[in-house]
């Protein structure tokens, strides 16, 4: 039998079988449409892509798969900044690994239930593909641009195995590719139900648990086979970070609510895939989320970290936040950083973290004294120093990062001033802006529709003063005026844009401290003013490499620019005076440094953010937890930002700047001929600090020696400051009609 097939072809365009001239070929190319050439030139991008990846592909299939089972656990090293290669168990501060006893189990011991649980979270089509579901990976990349989360992954568990046992935690597109011809290797070699009993036995279920039967033990005491429903939904939930979402810590864990909320979660999305798969009922799924969580085993071990150096001085802390961080930022996974034989390579000064330990304990000392935290930044962006408490036993919250650290953040009262006042400058705003500056004065529905009643510290009356000096004697009348001028919302805007990762409101009350704060935030922010207006960091670790000493990860070296040089120069010059001669002189020392204080509403909280050139830090002080209370009377004073947190950020940074290269804070105008005053050009007068009490003396510090004398007065402006902008009405002798938002009284 024969065929005859016709082919359709188009018209030759060639001049010889057209009879038209090459010119007539030319100008028949010059008439094509623009989308023909873009189609074209996509076409051949595609293919010649097609080419590279199949040569890439081709290259690494000669890669042979390696025979047998790889070891099952290597403990990762954490170090301090001191040591630069070699990172191990010797001169670690900290060893990860799941001090669990990892007890094999085979594919006949898991129940069913179980396993169905495990594919229609992991898994869907694994007794179906080849090792690789390219229509998962579509699924998982769909819904990421979609922000919607991923129910299921778009690695198989094959792939999840292969990179768990043969390769390392490379972000690249090489190691995936990798991943990829392996799984589909291993997948000829071995049967489904070995890859899938060889998955469950290798990977981390959170604590210190490896493999499927010691996490059946540690979470509800029985053997893996004796699994339900119940069980299984929850287990395979927490696979992909099992240290965010245990069901059942202590009631009295800081983040108990919060991992309870996480498990609750990831068990619901696991039964609801298994119900929409048909494989339970609704009924089931429902009985399961009535249950609670008894049948979970209370959590009692809070870490494995092995032996923790210098545990005296608060690095348990720092270890504790360092590995959140690792996770949290999706760089590796919980099972990677217990067990995936690490070398992480932190930033942590161990000399800076004892000066910081010292400083605090020199200071607040006796039984009966707040609490203290301190982190400190160097110019690259590492914490430096970090404390965050001093008995990890007792209490894991972390005081150093807030909510990062299963804590909540603290009001940071005027200390947020220059945030504002950063905005005003960035803006354009002239620092010899006045502001008239009551003891009191109440700006009429200024505050989301209601009156604003406002008060500097001790009710002071300050007169009319520009912006350098409202921010040197901390007026609070003057600033709540500033943030009216320039916008609620630009000064949230602003607060972003300098790292702060709090939740801000958008009330006018932020420029007094309304807001709550990590001591990681506040030293984030006034680093981009050491920093002449560029945000780099912050992060506690430098790299992290294999066993092999393989990079998989590096801190960044790029730097955002925030603020425009000269915004940030005029922002150090003005921090200046606040040290020299304004209401942070406690802190002031032998280097040139800048900062400012802050205290809260009936002195709840005290801080001092301050900085050199080469090195930022924050100190907060105040009662934490159930013994919260104010310190109106702490050894017979009453803590504002200038004394405890003042004193503490001073003896910090003798000894942490020992050694640093010390710099000088001016004017972005100044000639350069005096270290300590304004050139002839300066449109500011530096007023002498006032003698009323809205500058509290430091208590039980001397001045340093030295220091040369703070300025008293600065060359006289050549041309008058303009007249303050109009004011709202100030109150007369009846108070205005209620209600109205009372502030913050801070200094």
């Amino acid at each position: 039998m024969s065929s005859t097939v016709t082919f359709l072809m188009a018209p030759s365009r060639t001049p010889s079988s057209t009879g038209s001239t090459g010119s007539d070929f030319g100008r028949d190319q010059a008439r094509r449409p623009w989308r023909w050439w873009v189609r074209r030139g996509l076409f051949s991008a595609a293919l010649l892509g097609v080419a590279v990846v199949a040569g890439l592909v081709y290259a690494l299939w000669q890669i042979p798969l390696p025979s047998g089972e790889p070891p099952l656990l290597q403990t990762t090293f954490m170090c301090a900044s001191d040591v630069d290669t070699d990172c191990n168990r010797d001169n670690s501060i900290a060893q990860l690994s799941g001090g669990v006893d990892r007890v094999r189990v085979t594919y006949d011991d898991i129940p069913e239930v179980f396993i169905l649980a495990l594919l229609a979270t992991e898994d869907r089509q694994f007794f179906v593909h080849s090792g690789v579901d390219p229509l998962a990976v579509v699924r998982a990349l769909a819904a990421d641009l979609r922000n919607e989360g991923i129910r299921q992954g778009g690695s198989t568990i094959t792939q999840q195995y292969v990179k768990n046992a043969y390769l390392t935690s490379e972000r690249t597109w090489e190691r995936k590719l990798r991943e990829a011809v392996l799984a589909i290797k291993l997948e000829r070699e071995l049967p489904k139900q070995e890859i899938l009993e060889r998955y469950l036995n290798t990977i981390y279920w959170g604590r210190g648990a490896y493999g499927i039967q010691a996490a059946a033990r540690t979470y509800f005491g029985v053997d893996a086979s004796e699994l339900g429903l119940a069980e299984s939904a929850y287990l395979a939930g927490i696979i992909r970070s099992p240290e965010a979402a245990d069901a059942n810590r202590p009631p009295d864990d800081p983040l108990f609510e919060q991992q309870r909320a996480t498990a609750n979660a990831r068990r619901g999305t696991v039964l609801q895939a298994m119900v929409d798969l048909g494989w339970i009922f609704p009924e089931q799924r429902d009985e399961v989320e009535r249950a609670g969580w008894d049948y979970v085993v209370p959590r009692e071990v809070q870490n494995n970290y092995g032996t923790v150096a210098r545990t005296d001085i608060g690095t348990e802390y720092f270890v504790d936040y360092t590995r959140r961080w690792l996770v949290d930022n999706d760089l590796f996974t919980d099972e990677e950083v217990y067990g995936g034989g690490l070398r992480i390579y932190t930033t942590l000064d161990l000399s800076d973290q004892e000066a910081a330990a010292n400083a605090i304990r020199s200071t607040l000392g006796r039984d009966d004294d707040p609490d203290a935290s301190l982190v400190a930044l160097n110019d690259a962006g590492g914490v430096q120093a970090m404390v965050g408490g001093f008995d990890f036993e007792r209490s894991q919250v972390n005081l150093a990062v807030g909510i990062l650290g299963g804590g909540s953040g603290r009001q940071p009262g005027s200390s947020y001033k220059p945030i504002a006042l950063a905005t005003a400058l960035q803006e354009g705003v002239p620092l010899s802006r006045t502001y008239n500056s009551p003891g009191r004065m109440t700006l009429p529905q200024a505050n989301g529709g209601e009156d604003w009643s406002v008060g500097n510290y001790a009710d002071g009356g300050l007169g009319t003063l520009n912006l350098l000096d409202a921010t040197r004697v901390s007026s609070n009348t003057a600033y709540a005026q500033l943030i009216l001028d320039v916008g609620t919302a630009d000064v949230v805007d602003m607060s972003r844009r300098l790292g702060i990762t709090a939740d801000v409101p958008e009330v006018p009350s932020i420029v007094l401290g309304a807001a709550d704060v990590s001591v990681l935030d506040m030293a984030t922010a006034f680093s981009v003013f050491a920093q002449r207006g560029e945000l780099v960091g912050p992060w506690p670790v430098d790299r992290v490499t294999d066993a092999r000493g393989t990079v998989l990860w590096e801190s960044p070296t790029s730097r955002d620019r925030v603020l425009d040089t000269d915004v940030a120069d005029t922002m150090n010059w003005v921090l200046r005076q606040v040290v020299e001669s304004g209401t942070g002189t406690a802190a002031r020392f032998a280097q040139v440094s800048a900062g400012k204080t802050g205290t809260a509403e009936n002195f709840r909280d005290a801080w001092f953010v301050g900085y050199t050139c080469r090195l930022t830090a924050a100190v907060w002080v105040g009662y934490a937890g159930e013994q919260a209370r104010f310190m109106d009377n702490v050894r017979g004073v009453e803590v504002t930002g200038g004394t405890f947190p003042a004193q503490i950020w001073r003896k910090f940074m003798v000894e942490a700047t020992n050694g640093l290269e010390d710099c000088d804070f001016r004017l972005p105008t100044d000639d350069g001929d005096d270290d300590t005053t304004t050139s002839s050009s300066s449109p500011l007068t530096v007023l002498p600090a006032p003698t009323t009490s809205i500058l509290p003396a430091p208590t039980t510090l001397a001045s340093p020696t030295t220091r040369p004398p703070a300025p008293t007065t600065l060359a006289p402006p050549t041309t008058p400051p303009p007249a303050p902008t109009t004011l709202p009405p100030q109150p007369t002798t009846t108070p205005p009609p209620a209600p109205t938002t009372v502030v913050p009284v801070s200094e």
